[in-house]
């Protein structure tokens, strides 16, 4: 027995590293001193730790899938290839902390902790292979997440942030966790792989119980990655909430909580039975409403974070629209999508960040006029509005392109058409934002402080796959179609 847990543990090494690294940040913490400047040296360790996470999962990526704790975890190349996304996330998210006002400063190592506690807990959830795992992941992540969106204690917008993450989210657990019950108690199993012949057997009331069941259920993810009609924490979160937390939050739980909704789909969706045409339908209505709640909302915000909060739930519609095909092409779409949109992103937030630290604001003055200030950074951004529109030759069109394509081939018209339209409206928004930093009246010639040469390589760096994705992306497509998902 003993054996079998260290071989166990012998697959998990990276969800190690990070439990590991969030114990030894928390003694570091415990014996901080403000004097000596070693929250800088914790900030370092954590991008350390989490380095060495990422060595590790880019390592794995080529290994044949295994499942270990008794089936309750995959580990697989699409479990893989969503970590290193996240870790990779999570450190660019650690980083703005390091410069970022909006978290005080004897709070930044404490964000470096909760956010590697999160990784862990999205980990978790990424290779979930039954519902309890699941449950436990999506646990993990939320309630460290509570605390990390009310970071600003001090602000009543922060409180409320965190009052309303509660709230929202313990009644979407509650409602999942019944929908979860349920069906334990009409299939008779939590293991994911013994689910699908069952599902295929239902008739009559049990049919009927599963069904009500998998929309409970549903409320969990949905809550998770802000799906209608789940998305209402969202904007007053990320407006309350840091800066980085919001990137953090944009990122992290939004692709565990696909990262799980993708693999539960395989099993709900994969026979042709009621239940899969089912779960198809709800799919389809949450997606088309996701898309056009999330763009149409964003035309009237003056907040620049309110405004991507309400882009990304825009775009978390189109990636549910590779989740609806169900098979390797929405996959392989998925993971593109979420490695463009993780660097568009991050690039969003950083330039939004310095400014907002300039000048106490998230609004659209503060941005008018920066390509006459910052003109790299004003360009920098112009281009990340326009991949996040999705037009070429940036990566953003590469993965709506081939969202598009496979939805099409599917022959799912309707939706297609949803998709289209909403593409636009983004664009007016995107092209709004853009418009007021080449064309606005600058009102001051003062330099941001935020924009120091290290953190403009930094930024500049998250660009350059932004660009070149959409340019030569044959090579991450591949990989992402090699990230095969395994359910035995």
């Amino acid at each position: 027995m003993v054996d079998q847990l260290l071989t166990f543990l012998g697959f998990y090494i990276p969800e190690l590293i990070c439990l590991v690294l969030m114990c030894l940040l928390l003694m570091a913490e415990s014996a901080v001193k403000e004097e000596h400047g070693s929250r800088d040296k914790i900030i370092t360790l954590a991008l350390g730790g989490l380095f060495a996470t990422l060595i590790c999962l880019f390592q794995n990526l080529g290994d044949a899938p295994v499942r270990i704790f008794h089936n309750a975890v995959t580990i697989d190349p699409f479990s893989t290839l969503v970590k290193i996304i996240m870790v990779m996330g999570t450190m660019g998210a650690i980083w703005l902390s390091r410069s970022s006002k909006d978290i005080y400063t004897n709070l930044k190592s404490e964000f470096s902790i909760m956010a590697v506690g999160v990784l862990i807990g999205g980990m978790l959830l990424a290779s979930s292979n039954n519902l309890l795992t699941l449950y436990l992941g999506l646990e993990i992540l939320s309630i460290l997440s509570y605390v990390m969106s009310s970071f600003k204690r001090d602000e009543s917008t922060s409180s409320e942030a965190g009052l309303k993450y509660v709230l929202y989210g313990g009644l979407s657990a509650g409602v999942a966790l019944f929908g979860m019950s349920h069906i334990y108690g009409t299939l008779g199993t939590i293991q994911y792989v013994e689910m699908i012949p069952k599902i295929a057997e239902l008739q009559g009331l049990s049919l009927s119980i599963v069904m009500i069941s998998l929309v409970l259920f549903f409320a969990g993810l949905g809550y998770k990655i802000s799906a209608f009609p789940f998305h209402m924490w969202t904007p007053d979160v990320y407006q309350g909430a840091p800066i980085p937390v919001t990137a953090f939050f944009s990122i992290v739980p939004k692709l565990a909580g696909l990262a799980a909704l993708i693999r539960v789909s395989l099993v709900f969706g994969n026979e042709n039975s009621v239940i899969a045409t089912s779960w198809v339908g709800l799919l389809l209505v949450v997606a088309a409403m996701t898309m056009t709640v999330g763009n149409v909302t964003a035309i009237g915000q003056s907040s620049v974070k309110r405004l991507l909060a309400f882009s990304s739930i825009g775009h978390v519609g189109l990636m549910l629209l590779g989740v609806l095909v169900m098979n390797a092409d929405g996959i392989r779409v998925i993971l593109f999508y979420g490695i463009v949109y993780m660097f568009m992103t991050l690039i969003a937030f950083y330039i939004t960040s310095h400014l907002s630290d300039m000048y106490g604001t998230d609004s659209y003055d503060v941005f008018k006029g920066l390509i006459y200030k910052h003109p790299v950074m004003a360009i920098i951004m112009v281009g990340v509005l326009f991949s996040l529109a999705g037009l070429p030759p940036f990566s953003g069109f590469i993965a709506k392109f081939s969202v598009f394509n496979i939805i099409i081939a599917k022959k799912y018209y309707g939706i297609a058409i949803v998709a289209a339209i909403n593409s636009v409206i983004s664009l007016y928004y995107y092209i709004k934002l853009a418009k007021t930093m080449i064309f606005g009246q600058v009102e001051s010639e003062e330099k941001v402080l935020g924009f120091q040469p290290i953190n403009q390589v930094v930024i500049i760096a998250l660009f350059i796959p932004v660009l070149f994705l959409g340019i030569f992306w044959e090579k991450v497509m591949t990989i992402s179609a090699n990230a095969v998902i395994y359910i035995k």
